[in-house]
């Protein structure tokens, strides 16, 4: 392997965790409120002072912050190397940066937005994802660092990127992934439906050419979006490369991978992208989609059958019901203090001096549980992450664990009691509600996005 696609593999992974971390990050409330976005015609101008110009200069200001010329070179030349590494043919570099400066344009405006919604990501969550990054390429934190180094990506750049793809995914989740709804009625239309098909399902390897609409656009706009389209559609009819396509004209977020999207269940995503693509042999693209995003060409590069795939897990699961004190660390009070308290509310427990309901009454910082004496009520393997799993898996009803370390703070845990049950019904239903949901979600992203980026106060600097 290169060590340029080695580079490239390092930061795939790295995006595909984050986009798992996201979900786990809390936004604190208690940073001070950003600075409002500039509105144009708000007067806003940064200062264009000389100092500032020998150092670097503006390419473009997005809302109150400035995107400057480095920025931009440094991107697109990052860019660059990671098309190659995909066999991509580039674009001409006039269209490369314009691509490019879109995208750090859309970056740019949702990490305002994040900052302006108080989502934070911590050092300490920010060390423990990289640690999990190196970890899935089988390497230490410090030959991942190393690795980078040698080809030219500095490791405290690459920090700060992981950073920002944790807090726009948070920031996603809240903004769309809450906000979709599926009705009992859908997953049941649903189920119907994949029970007859389910000697016919596959999954496919895909990509796509976005041509975005702007939001409430006009006939003329819509119209020439539609021949942007139509020209895109013409090349690929006579030969032209799908990926290079996808850098030049594509206005999704995957534009500058070459339009890959991956292997998808086309039940996962938008029925009308299913139906033209079911219709598709390898190597095929669809006929231009229309949706109320834009306009979209998908490409089915590869398809595997999934008819053969192993039967599903045994559906009984063993369930726990448990209980728990959560303290964390403060100004006042350090992570060897917390450890200490909770051993010594342990010992009281043990002791029978007190109960676990009423420490947890006066003692847990997780208001929810704490008002119901820490119960947490049933818990599956999975529920609460990997460190309550280990914990549970060794206590017996009504025994107390050691102290725990969770990304929340620190735990002690009691299990009241355990049961199994069988739950292949909710199961099969729960699978269900997850396809249906990522099957609006695709759609829901791309509009919010999109509205993100219309709604930025966007100013493009010509060379002084």
């Amino acid at each position: 392997m290169t060590r340029t696609t080695r580079l490239h593999t390092i930061k795939l992974a790295a995006t595909l965790l984050c986009a798992l971390t996201a979900g786990q990050v809390l936004a604190q409330a208690t940073a001070p409120a950003a600075t409002p976005a500039a509105k144009p015609g708000s007067g806003f101008l940064p200062p264009a002072s000389s100092n500032a110009k020998v150092l670097d200069s503006i390419h473009v200001v997005v809302n109150d912050e400035v995107i400057t010329k480095n920025e931009v070179g440094n991107r697109v030349a990052q860019t660059a190397q990671n098309l190659k590494a995909r066999n991509v043919q580039l674009p001409d570099q006039s269209t490369l940066e314009r691509q490019v400066v879109e995208a750090m344009i859309v970056e740019r405006a949702q990490l305002q937005l994040a900052k302006e919604m108080g989502v934070r990501v911590d050092d300490r969550r920010l060390d423990a994802t990289i640690a999990r990054i190196a970890e899935n390429q089988k390497m230490s934190v410090q030959e991942m660092r190393n690795q980078m180094e040698k080809e030219g990506l500095p490791f405290g750049q690459f920090r700060e990127d992981i950073r920002n793809e944790i807090m726009m995914q948070q920031l996603r989740e809240h903004e769309v992934d809450s906000k979709i709804q599926v009705s009992e009625a859908e997953i049941d239309t649903y189920l119907a439906a994949s029970k007859a098909a389910a000697a016919e399902r596959v999954e496919m390897n895909l990509a796509q050419i976005l041509v975005a609409v702007p939001e409430n656009a006009s006939p003329e706009q819509i119209a020439a979006r539609r021949a942007r389209a139509d020209e895109v559609a013409r090349q690929l009819r006579t030969g032209a490369d799908f990926a290079k396509m996808a850098a030049t004209y594509s206005d999704a977020p995957d534009a500058l991978k070459g339009g890959e999207i991956g292997w998808r269940d086309p039940d996962r995503l938008p029925a009308i992208f299913a139906t033209e693509l079911r219709k598709l042999n390898k190597g095929q693209v669809t006929p231009i989609i229309k949706t109320n995003v834009g306009f979209h060409i998908l490409k089915m590069a590869d398809k595997r059958n999934l008819a053969d795939e192993a039967a599903p897990e045994d559906a009984v699961v063993q369930q726990t019901r448990v209980s728990h004190i959560l303290m964390k660390p403060t100004p006042t009070m350090n992570a060897a203090e917390v450890k200490k308290k909770l051993l010594e509310l342990k010992e009281k427990i043990v002791n029978k001096s007190a109960t676990f309901e009423d420490l947890a009454r006066q003692n847990s910082q997780e208001p929810g549980s704490a008002a119901k004496g820490g119960d947490l009520g049933w818990l599956e393997p999975g529920d609460a992450g990997p460190e309550f799993d280990q914990a549970l898996s060794t206590l017996k009803p009504g025994e107390v664990s050691d102290v725990i370390e969770s990304p929340f703070g620190f735990h002690i845990l009691r299990v009241t009691e355990r049961k199994s049950e069988d739950q292949s019904k909710q199961r099969e239903r729960n699978n269900a509600r997850q396809v249906l949901r990522e099957r609006k979600m695709q759609e829901a992203l791309e509009d919010w996005m999109r509205q993100v980026r219309d709604r930025a106060y966007v100013e493009f600097r010509e060379e002084q």
